[in-house]
């Protein structure tokens, strides 16, 4: 039950994403690997200056009958977090009014071209120096792997950095945010399905993407999960199945549904995270996290991603799905009450962007302050 973005093939063009992906694997061996530029990827739990989204739903891409639901659930993702911290929200020109309409006055409108609404993967990944620095990484946005239309995506990690002030920071490495999990301490979980993925990395080694990533994040050790690619358009995105909730703890999904291909990947998952050790070589403490055997069904498809992992963490707050079973909405409130002490834990109804395949977490990029 827990599929996510399904494949969008609508004309998908040869853009800018693509031509980065084909000319990698060629000039990607010349990077200097071991030297490291002194970034660091903070912890989404650590304090935020801003969250940063996309008002990016399109007929086109989502159809006329999820098009004002996702409207809806986009704004109230961006309310809730807002009243914690400063909301900053892509906009297309003709998309302005509703935007503010939908949004209200605690959302910030920033104009900017745009083709869809997921800012984890589209926007940039921030990192900050020793010196506290900001900087953002620009993983080259290539549509996950060219499979929906991009170009303007594909200019959003290098402009939301020019917006923030912050440094912006090249590589060749094509990824997306979603991809990437850390505990701002050294330690990083990834699916190989994802980044290893030759749609995105052609011809380049475990090895060459761990030195990478430890120049641009900071990253010490990476716990590789399997992943499982072309079942959804993110070929198995780390944040629907792991995320740190602090260092030494991660909190996993469970598929509950024996029928689901999800239940076997995050079974897996669960064995592989359990014999893991962090940067720091402290066993991971590992808290399940099973997904609803329900849906509310006005929305229900066979892309509804219907999980809890995809939680987004904000000052003050953790702003949560739930989906409509009673028992297993308030089972994952009390596992993140627990998790999170101190924070508020807000439950929304996003069933629209579930419907396309996405979650919150999806939705949002955090600047760390």
């Amino acid at each position: 039950m827990t599929t996510r973005r399904h494949f969008l093939k609508r004309g998908l063009l040869a853009s800018s994403g693509a031509l980065i992906t084909g000319a990698l694997g060629s000039g990607f061996n010349q990077l200097a690997f071991a030297q490291s530029d002194g970034w660091h990827m903070p912890d989404e739990g650590g304090p935020h200056a801003a969250t940063w989204m996309a008002f990016g739903p399109s007929e086109d891409i989502w159809g006329g009958k999820l098009l004002p639901v996702v409207r809806e659930n986009l704004a109230g993702i961006a309310k809730a977090i807002a009243a914690h911290e400063p909301v900053k929200m892509l906009v297309r020109e003709e998309d302005h009014e509703i935007a503010a309409r939908l949004c209200g006055a605690s959302v910030e409108l920033v104009p900017q071209g745009i083709d869809d609404l997921w800012m984890r993967d589209t926007g940039p990944v921030f990192v900050k120096s020793a010196t506290g620095q900001l900087g953002a990484v620009g993983f080259n946005f290539n549509g996950w792997g060219n499979k929906q239309e991009h170009e303007q995506d594909a200019e959003v990690a290098k402009l939301v950095a020019h917006r923030t002030g912050a440094q912006f920071v090249e590589t060749r490495l094509v990824l997306e945010g979603g991809g990437i999990e850390v505990d701002g301490e050294g330690t990083a979980i990834i699916t190989e399905s994802c980044v290893l993925n030759a749609n995105r990395n052609p011809g380049v080694s475990k090895a060459q993407c761990e030195a990478e990533l430890s120049r641009l994040l900071g990253v010490k050790k990476i716990i590789w999960l399997p992943g499982i690619a072309g079942k959804d358009i993110t070929d198995g995105h780390t944040d629907f199945y792991a995320r740190f909730t602090s260092p030494g703890v991660v909190v996993a999904g469970l598929d509950p549904d024996p029928s689901s291909y999800d239940h076997a990947v995050t079974k897996r998952n669960l064995e592989i995270l359990r014999k893991s050790t962090d940067a720091k070589g402290r066993a991971l403490k590992v808290v399940v996290l099973p997904g609803p055997s329900t849906v509310r069904r006005k929305y229900e498809n066979d892309q509804f991603a219907a999980g809890y992992i995809n939680f987004y963490v904000c000052n003050h707050a953790v702003i949560a799905p739930q989906f409509g079973d009673g028992k297993a909405d308030r089972n994952t409130r009390d596992i993140l009450v627990d998790l999170f002490p101190g924070r508020d834990v807000i439950q929304l109804d996003i069933d629209g962007v579930a419907a396309g395949g996405g979650g919150i977490h999806c939705t949002t990029q955090q600047q760390p302050g």
